[in-house]
């Protein structure tokens, strides 16, 4: 086998990855509380796969309630080197038609109901996240994108919104004039956790509508976005194996694999031993 484990998290309409080897459903606990559902291991080739239905399959939980903290936390115990997330999105940008592939490399955070962090009071810790995504792995997903036959946006901003009802005219208008391509609820606080836990993350964005700016396209709505998601569900799961059997046979370190080295500023007699022993799994390679 080789030095890969990649954590896939599967958004609206992907709550399964098919054509695994060795594939089981397996429970993992953790002590941020449940993760949204069992995860999904097997492996592509030499590299093992660990799967994760963000919704929870049949899509039960919304992008609030989503436990993002359990979820990476999971992710990690069970081994995941690198965290690649697929989720729907809302375009933000005429050339971004329904069913165009966005690999995000930057993200704003206007989410406002969820736990942004696995530190707290008795540990704290600033993790960098001028630069969110890990470029090698979010370079390798465009790629696997391409070669399955996808129309690939390689960067674009995500504006990352509560929910779970969908923006106004007026809130699409304004991250249009900030910028953003692509709209969307579940990337944050995913992709500031992945980071916390020191695992590579890159972000797939599958465009299923315009949201609401547009003038000539209808309003986004649930049975259309769904639509165009279940007319994609083939290619996400064909990215997925393709950037699998694009990994190099041996994974080489990236310095996100070692963020939390200058990360952790409570000193180690003042630190929580309750939150410590949290953390063993996220933080445990520099807090033991």
């Amino acid at each position: 086998m080789s030095g890969w484990t990649l954590g896939v998290i599967g958004g609206s309409g992907l709550y399964e990855i098919e054509r695994l080897e060795d594939r089981r459903w397996v429970r993992v606990e953790s002590p941020f509380g449940e993760p949204s559902d069992e995860l999904l291991t097997g492996r592509i080739g030499e590299v093992r796969l660990v799967f994760l239905p963000r919704h929870g399959r049949g899509h039960r939980l919304p992008p609030t309630f989503i436990n993002a903290r359990a979820n990476i936390d999971a992710l990690k115990r069970a081994g995941c080197t690198d965290v690649i997330s697929l989720s729907a999105v809302g375009s933000l940008r005429q050339e971004l038609t329904p069913g165009t592939f966005v690999v995000v490399d930057q993200f704003i955070d206007r989410t406002t109901a969820r736990e942004k962090s696995f530190f707290g009071p008795g540990l704290v810790a600033h993790v960098s996240m001028a630069r969110p995504v890990c470029e090698r792995l979010s370079g390798l997903a465009a790629e696997a994108g391409h070669d399955a036959g996808a129309r690939v946006v390689e960067g674009g901003t995500y504006l990352a919104m509560e929910g779970p009802q969908f923006s106004s005219l007026a809130e699409s208008n304004l991250y249009r004039s900030w910028g953003c391509a692509v709209i969307g609820m579940t990337a944050m606080p995913e992709a500031k956790l992945a980071r916390e836990a020191e695992l590579p993350y890159a972000s797939v964005g599958m465009v299923t509508d315009y949201d609401c700016w547009h003038e000539d396209e209808p309003d986004v709505d649930v049975p259309n976005a769904l639509a165009v998601l279940h007319a994609n569900a083939d290619v996400a799961r064909e990215l997925v194996r393709r950037l699998a059997l694009l990994l190099p046979p041996e994974r080489e370190p990236t310095p996100i694999d070692t963020c939390l080295d200058f990360a952790v500023a409570t000193a180690p007699e003042h630190r929580d031993p309750a939150l410590v022993a949290k953390l063993d799994a996220v933080a445990g390679r520099v807090l033991k």
